[in-house]
């Protein structure tokens, strides 16, 4: 795995209000400012990765993260998101780090047709894998930290 992960600034969803400071200017590091980023305001995390088998394959998957991006701050429960990029010319990888209100919240948007449109197009264009998690207290660092040590390898993914 390459050593290089690339993230988007976050953009906040309308239930970022669980995180206080969430909705503050991003600092050049995907994070808000404004507070620490913490909250006690529980929240679902889940990670994506997107691994095509042609390198070529990842710009059209990229482009396509990028569209549902355009409208995270109409989606129902969603507090956040980040998208990331492996640029590894030979093994590109992409996915999101999306944060959400509740796990109802979370499949809601899994099911959405332009989201499951994109998924049955690439499904086989490459492997993918997910995991999520439950947190009592939101922390915008923390969250990204858990991810890139999933993302970079340093953490071993969920069975």
């Amino acid at each position: 795995m390459s050593a290089t992960l690339w993230f988007t600034p976050w953009k906040p969803g309308p239930a970022a209000d669980i995180a206080p400071g969430v909705n503050g200017q991003s600092d050049g590091k995907g994070r808000s400012g404004g507070s620490d980023g913490g909250t006690d305001g529980a929240a679902v995390v889940s990670v994506t990765e997107f691994t095509p088998h042609r390198p070529l394959t990842a710009l059209g998957v990229t482009v396509e993260g990028i569209a549902l991006r355009r409208i995270w701050q109409d989606l129902e429960g969603a507090v956040g998101l980040w998208l990331w990029v492996d640029p590894d010319p030979f093994r590109p990888r992409s996915g999101s780090i999306s944060v959400w209100r509740t796990e109802r919240d979370l499949h809601a948007f899994v099911g959405r047709r332009d989201h499951m449109r994109i998924v049955r197009s690439y499904r086989n264009r490459g492997s993918m894998r997910a995991t999520t998690w439950q947190t009592d207290g939101f922390d915008m660092d923390a969250t990204q930290e858990a991810a890139r040590a999933l993302l970079s390898g340093r953490s071993a993914w969920p069975a």
